[in-house]
């Protein structure tokens, strides 16, 4: 596996586990944002650029999510 593959795991790994946290904090909600975030420039940087858009409008939603929550 390579490190590319593996960032990309990573960012979806914890996208996955802050989405399960929300209702804990909205600390996690912001963590979903910044995952989200990584899991779009895995997109990009696969050559996926669709993933990588729709990644990035999630963390806009996040973000705004957030920001409602705080």
């Amino acid at each position: 596996m390579d490190a590319l593959t593996l960032f990309g795991l990573f960012a979806v790994t914890a996208m996955l586990v802050c989405y399960a946290l929300e209702d804990r904090s909205h600390w996690f909600v912001l963590l979903f944002a910044a995952s989200c975030a990584l899991g779009s420039a895995y997109g990009f940087l696969q050559g996926a650029w669709p993933f990588g858009l729709v990644e990035a409008i999630w963390a806009l939603v996040a973000l705004r999510r957030w920001s409602l929550k705080g």
